[in-house]
């Protein structure tokens, strides 16, 4: 091989290097992408600020279900507090303390009063000879910062002592151990109720929830924060727009649509119920061309049965579907125009 050869296949072998895990397996970079089989929520930012937005939305879901938690069942969410350790603090009534500050006290006024007598002796003196009272005012200058170091460190000793002694802490467990296991449950994904999912879109984000069956269900932890933003008119975020409950997640195709949805609209549509309800259908896609929208409008509309009408003006429940690349989700939710199409930067600007 030639000089040239060589030095290519130096540059190709550099420029094909990558970096591999023990079990041979390329280092993976970034959240784990959002598949089909799992619930959350579907919010949208302002581009280039996912990252933010994740923050505040894992913050604001952790608030409002703690609130559902707690008005649902009480006893385990006070449970859940007392599981934490209690900072205890312990008072000490330490007499000696006031009785060394007072002390402390008398001593320096008698310095203060020994002073002006040492002061005064020397002035007396001062009409002897100035050979002695230059002698004297030497020696003076040699043992008088001996006597004042000797005297602040006898003044700090007596404020340290008079000095209140501090509250204690007592806690159940060290705190090396909370520690630990605080990061264990950050790091164990199982353990935590909210995971944030990649989307695959820009300006869009993916929450899941690993929920159980005494937690509330996404679409009444989005209505409740909702609600409490329409009452309170209180900004809760700076990058999150739009906040969605998703339900149901599936390949975005007619009859995967059909078949995840059947279970969804017998708990929200009944086939036998005295009070029919009214409802219409929200389509919204990102990252697909291939799908035809009013295909996909169509057969979720058929698939409600038959004593439920549509109403697009006024409906009682909206179902909302949106599809992000191959993946579609589903939601069902109630005053969705009223409450500015849960557009939490709308409904806290409102007056």
């Amino acid at each position: 091989m030639s000089g040239e050869e060589k030095g290519r296949g130096g540059a190709n072998g550099k420029g094909k290097k990558r970096k591999y895990l023990p079990h041979g397996k390329p280092v993976r970079k970034g959240l784990y992408p959002v598949r089909p089989g799992v619930q959350g929520f579907f919010l949208t930012c302002d581009g280039g600020r996912e990252k933010q937005a994740t923050n505040e939305a894992l913050n604001l879901l952790d608030r409002f279900y703690e609130e559902l938690l707690y008005e649902k069942n009480p006893e385990a969410a006070s449970g859940m507090n007392h599981s934490k350790p209690l900072n205890k603090k312990i008072t000490f009534d330490d007499s000696d303390s006031e009785s060394d500050s007072g002390s402390s006290g008398e001593e320096d006024e008698k310095e203060e009063q020994t002073e002006p007598l040492k002061s005064g002796t020397d002035i007396q003196n001062s009409g002897e000879k100035t050979e002695t009272v230059a002698s004297t005012e030497q020696e003076k200058e040699l043992v008088t910062p001996k006597n004042e170091e000797k005297d602040g460190e006898q003044i700090r000793e007596e404020n340290e002592e008079s000095q209140p002694k501090k509250a204690r802490v007592e806690i159940e467990k060290p705190i090396d151990e909370l520690i630990a296991e605080e990061l264990r449950e950050m790091g164990d994904r199982k353990k935590r109720k909210f995971v944030a999912l990649d989307s695959g879109c820009n300006g869009v984000i993916f929450i899941q929830m690993q929920k159980s069956e005494e937690d509330p269900n996404p679409v009444e932890i989005v209505q409740h924060m909702m609600n409490w933003a329409y009452t309170t008119k209180k900004h809760m975020s700076r990058f999150i727009l739009r906040v969605l409950p998703v339900e149901i997640v599936c390949y975005a195709s007619e009859e995967e649509i059909e078949k995840a949805i059947k279970p969804l609209f017998e708990k929200y549509f009944p086939e036998e119920t005295s009070s029919p309800k009214k409802f219409a259908v929200l389509y919204d896609a990102r990252a697909n061309t291939g799908i035809d929208r009013m295909k996909i409008i169509n057969a979720v509309a058929k698939s409600v049965p038959k004593p439920h009408k549509v109403d697009l003006s006024n409906p009682d429940k909206s179902i909302i579907v949106q599809i992000a690349k191959t993946n579609c989700m589903v939601g069902v939710v109630e005053k969705y125009k009223e409450l500015s199409k849960f557009n939490l930067r709308q409904l806290t600007s409102q007056q």
